[in-house]
């Protein structure tokens, strides 16, 4: 089978060639430069609990050798303290909130970098830029201009080559969207803060310069990053009215401005954009090149790594055992309809955020509301940033007497319980995702104490090995403790990217099958044709 072409080799092309490669599919990752990326320390990324967890699986050491998991988060308005929230950990009487990664976005992709170039099967070809796309019924040839004019053969493609795509322009597919959404101007600063390790968010703060709203987020090695909301239509802004704000709002914190020492500034505007197709035949879009966000605390890359998790164990699938139409459109059924909610979310948001007093019709408390949907936004919380559910999934198995529940809806991430594989060892679920099987999970409270030596052959592990070992995909059998919301010997299936498809009470060989072979989208259908696309518009 001819590599998958992967092209942009930023965090989600990357991230996606590692993906793959994880999963046995060899990969050609076209890098229009020469692979050594700008130092911007004011350009960072937040990372949620499930992208962090996936890059750290994907081999990247970045997160935890040069990123901050924040300890806490402070809201105020004007001079008052609105909010204060503990992350990482539940808080007495309260649910755990977890605790975002920050870091500079080039850390982030030199760790990705270092993880790719550790991997046999992944090819990275510097100065590679394409200009002609071709599909057939059988692969994709791409063109790469000059000084590496060359034509390359995949068996499929995927453009993460950003908000500019030239993969989007040759697959001739719109991006329509909002120009200018927000307009933030940054600062990267080294000093003291009253707050280490926690992220501030000021609105209304009382000095001048301060405008509607100032961020604070801290990064390793006493950095912090600082945002202020901007006019959408303001004009320039000077590096002096720039050094301003910073000494403003540092005094206005500290009582007094203290030594810092400026590292990097800049100014940036947020678009909203949706590209109207993912998928056109062999070729995919993600990450920047299908979808623009980032308005009201919002993480583009988040968004462009769930991407990478969606697509990756579907490619896989496709590669090593074939696929039809159904499971390679179920991409952007799934991650479309996802993206389009959020962004819909802080549409309608915005107004209320932004626009003045509308606020007090619509949510009871006008400051609190107002908080509580900037506070999820930044933490990964609710419509803004909670990660997805793919309820309406068309990979979702039909609901039978079978079908128990539990706390997790299907279509939704599975709780990070802590697993026992047959063998004896032991991790937490996450670390059993992407690798290209199904994960069946056994309800089973006492497994602590049972003698391995006799698993296969206690209670109902007879059954539900026979059963794991005939179905369609490739799966791994899990025992767990306890799962929240099942009983004793409740089977739960998982998919690659750790969404759960169904749960049974008890061993059922027949429904087990039936939904895994829902998952991989049915019966096989004809090979893929290049001038098949999505149907969701």
């Amino acid at each position: 089978m001819e590599p998958v072409i992967v092209v942009g080799a930023g965090p989600v092309g990357l991230a996606l060639s590692l993906a793959l490669a994880a999963q046995g599919v060899r990969c050609v990752l076209l890098d229009e430069d020469a692979g050594k990326d700008e130092t911007r320390p004011a350009r960072t990324v937040v990372l949620r609990e499930d992208t962090a967890a996936l890059v750290e699986r994907l081999g990247c050491k970045a997160l935890e050798q040069e990123g901050l998991r924040w300890s806490g988060w402070r809201s105020m308005r004007r001079k008052q303290l609105v909010r204060e929230l503990t992350l990482g950990e539940a808080a007495p009487g309260e649910d755990r909130i977890p605790a975002p990664v920050h870091l500079p976005q080039h850390v982030l992709t030199r760790g990705l970098r270092d993880a790719v170039t550790a991997q046999e099967l992944v090819q990275v070809v510097p100065y590679s830029r394409i200009d002609t796309l071709e599909q057939d019924a059988t692969g994709v040839t791409v063109h790469t201009r000059e000084p590496n004019a060359t034509w390359w053969r995949g068996s499929y493609l995927v453009g993460c080559d950003g908000s500019r795509s030239t993969v989007r322009k040759l697959l001739d597919i719109r991006f329509p969207g909002r120009t200018a959404v927000e307009r933030h101007a940054v600062a990267a600063l080294r000093t003291e803060l009253p707050w280490p390790g926690q992220a501030v968010l000021h609105r209304l703060p009382p000095w001048r310069s301060g405008g509607d709203e100032v961020t604070a987020r801290p990064l390793p090695d006493g950095v912090w990053r600082l945002d202020w909301l901007l006019p959408p239509r303001g004009g320039l802004v000077t590096p002096d009215a720039l050094i301003t704000r910073v000494r403003d709002t540092l005094a206005g914190w500290c009582g007094e401005t203290p030594p810092y020492e400026l590292l990097d500034t800049g100014v940036y505007t947020l678009h909203h954009r949706l590209a109207l197709r993912w998928r056109a035949g062999r070729a995919f879009l993600a990450g920047d090149a299908a979808h623009l966000l980032g308005a009201l605390g919002t993480q583009g890359l988040d968004e462009g790594l769930r991407d990478v998790e969606n697509l990756a164990w579907k490619l896989a699938e496709a590669w090593h055992h074939g696929a039809g139409d159904v499971l390679l459109d179920s991409y952007q059924a799934e991650r479309r309809t996802a993206v389009a909610a959020r962004l819909r979310a802080a549409d309608q948001s915005l107004p209320i955020l932004r626009g003045g007093g509308g606020l007090r019709t619509l949510v009871p408390g006008s400051s609190r509301g107002h908080d509580s949907l900037l506070t999820d936004g930044h933490l990964g919380c609710g419509p803004l940033g909670a990660p997805p559910s793919y309820s309406s999934s068309p990979l979702a198995p039909a609901r039978t007497e079978a079908h128990v529940s539990v706390r997790t809806p299907p279509g939704a991430p599975v709780t990070d319980v802590r697993v026992t594989a047959p063998d004896g060892t032991t991790a937490r679920l996450r670390e059993r995702l992407g690798q290209g099987r199904l994960l069946v999970v056994l309800v089973a409270p006492g497994t602590g104490v049972w003698d391995r030596r006799h698993w296969m052959t206690a209670g109902v592990m007879p059954r539900l090995v026979e059963a794991v070992d005939a179905l369609p995909m490739k799966g791994e059998l899990l025992v767990t403790e306890s799962y929240p919301g099942a009983s004793a010997h409740t089977v739960l299936l998982v998919r690659p990217d750790g969404h759960l498809v169904t749960s049974f009470g008890g061993v059922r060989p027949q429904e087990l099958s039936a939904a895994a072979e829902a998952v991989r989208g049915g019966a096989m259908a004809d090979s893929v044709r290049p001038d098949q696309t999505a149907n969701i518009n």
